[in-house]
């Protein structure tokens, strides 16, 4: 399935050109156009989901392998001192493209960047009425 309106889909199916790194009959990996850091790379379906609530099982089941295998070439390969695999879903957790994809973006000791969360104090009634929401 294949949306002819979405950037991804094109880019994932070589209809738009891009500097590919890695590709199967599932994915397209290609460099960043706008990298957070040296290698920021984008892992792409070459069918069309809007994000994680919407991808088929059986295709996100071959994606955390596949963002294993490149950030362990990518590690390597360009001296990366971490790794970030980053999956954003909707417009306020950072989804700008809504093709669902992967950023994989190497590290450095010096790349300035920050994917720190701010962690929240809560009680343990409050963690207990959570959990309890979601798994009742």
């Amino acid at each position: 399935m294949k949306d002819e309106n979405c950037i991804f889909c094109k880019i994932a199916n070589g209809e738009i050109p891009s500097r590919t790194l890695y590709e199967d009959d599932d994915f397209r990996v290609i460099m960043d156009l706008a990298p957070a850091t040296k290698g920021h790379s984008l892992i792409l379906p070459k069918d069309h989901y809007k994000n994680v609530y919407e991808i088929a099982d059986d295709t996100a089941a071959k994606v955390l392998p596949l963002a294993k295998k490149m950030a362990t070439l990518m590690t390597e390969k360009l001296g990366a001192d971490g790794f970030n695999i980053v999956q954003n879903n909707n417009e306020v957790a950072g989804q700008t493209v809504f093709h669902f994809h992967v950023h994989l973006i190497p590290r450095y000791n010096d790349d300035n960047q920050s994917l720190v969360m701010k962690p929240q104090e809560m009680t343990d009634a409050q963690l207990d009425e959570i959990k309890d929401m979601i798994v009742k």
